[in-house]
């Protein structure tokens, strides 16, 4: 956990310094597609070594992989130039990792337990103190370990909370194994291979998204992606007990297209909008706000499905929802995937304010510049 971190919150920063700004997005591209390949690779990969072999095959096998490309990065990745000067925080990483300790209990707490129960709401409420700490502390630290300054820039901010609200809906295909074999009656190998359509989609879109932005700008682009997204969950909200394996693969899809549209464009306009001594903390920032919105996305779309599975179904709350009618399952997944749609909306809307605000800001410089008579 502790390497995968490092690595994930570094890699977009190492792409984004190798890269000039005019091949940033087809390189994030490239990079997500990859991302997408492992995404698509890794469970069937995993059930067929734990099927062959055992379930410690799935460690073993990243101990060559690690030695691999260890000496590819040794050998080909150009190392940064040190800043001496630089001083960690241990404060603000101490308060961090309470408030995000505190923020994951007491979201898995919530779905054991409630979260109306006390516990839970005592623990979150521990989250909510250590955040206003965290921007008390880091806001009168020379060498914060986060930046609040990068905040000030109205564009990385809408940006962020964007990708926030994208990450919080994605965990909604958490939901879709049950409809799969519960309700339709697939085996479970088959659900994995259905479900491949979404990572393999965007796997696909991902490269040709950030050549796109290169071009023509992050902000077209990233909204373009946020329409798709909203369609494909609008169309996975039509799924009922006779859709077919095509069919749902048909509504699968566009959620992945429209992902790869969007994330390229997006994470180019981030690490674009920082300096180059923060390329480090903004992709830090956006690792954290993917997985922040996974850690709230998990639970509240389980929670969503759940309670909708029991109404439908006439069951007494509590109740294990995958005991509900099949009928009722079906409707719930349905109305999960509109409650995701309308969280892709808002982020939508936030992708309209960001371009707004970015073609103003560009009229500003150009007015500020000195003409040629000048």
């Amino acid at each position: 956990g502790l390497g995968a971190t490092m690595m994930q919150a570094l890699g977009m920063a190492m792409v984004t310094e190798a890269f000039p700004a005019k091949e940033r997005g087809r390189a994030l591209g490239m990079m997500g597609s990859i991302v997408s390949i492992g995404i698509a690779v890794g469970p069937p990969l995993g059930g067929l070594l734990i099927g062959l072999v055992g379930w410690r095959a799935v460690f073993l096998v990243n101990v060559p992989v690690g030695i691999l490309t260890f000496f590819a990065v040794t050998r080909f990745v150009a190392s940064s130039a040190p800043r001496p000067n630089q001083r960690f925080d241990p404060a603000g990483a101490v308060i961090l990792f309470i408030t995000l300790a505190c923020y994951a209990f007491g979201m898995t707490l919530g779905q054991r337990v409630g979260f109306g129960a006390p516990l839970t709401l005592g623990v979150l409420g521990a989250a909510v103190l250590g955040f206003t700490a965290l921007i008390a502390v880091e806001s009168r630290r020379d060498q914060p370990m986060i930046d609040l300054s990068l905040f000030r820039s109205r564009l990385f901010s809408l940006n962020l909370l964007m990708a926030f609200l994208v990450f919080v809906v994605l965990p909604v295909s958490f939901v879709l194994p049950f409809f799969l074999e519960l309700v339709k009656g697939y085996p479970a190998q088959q659900v994995g291979l259905m479900l491949m359509a979404f990572p393999v989609a965007m796997g696909v879109v991902a490269p040709v998204a950030g050549w796109l932005s290169d071009r023509f700008g992050s902000r077209v682009i990233s909204l373009i992606g946020l329409v798709i997204i909203i369609g494909g969950c609008l169309a996975m909200s039509t799924l009922t007990v006779e859709v077919g394996l095509w069919g749902f693969i048909a509504r699968m899809a566009p959620v992945g297209i429209g992902m790869g549209m969007f994330q390229s464009p997006n994470n180019s306009a981030i690490m674009g909008s920082v300096p180059k001594e923060r390329l480090g903390i903004a992709s830090g920032l956006l690792v954290l706000s993917r997985t922040l919105g996974n850690t709230t996305g998990l639970p509240l779309m389980a929670a969503l499905f759940s309670a909708q599975a029991l109404a439908l179904g006439g069951l007494p709350a509590g109740t294990d929802a995958t005991t509900a009618p099949p009928l009722a399952m079906a409707a719930a997944v349905a109305g999960t995937y509109r409650i995701a749609a309308g969280l892709i909306v808002v982020s939508a809307v936030l992708a309209v304010l960001a371009y707004r605000v970015d073609r103003r800001e560009q009229a500003q410089k150009a007015a500020a510049q000195p003409s040629v008579s000048e």
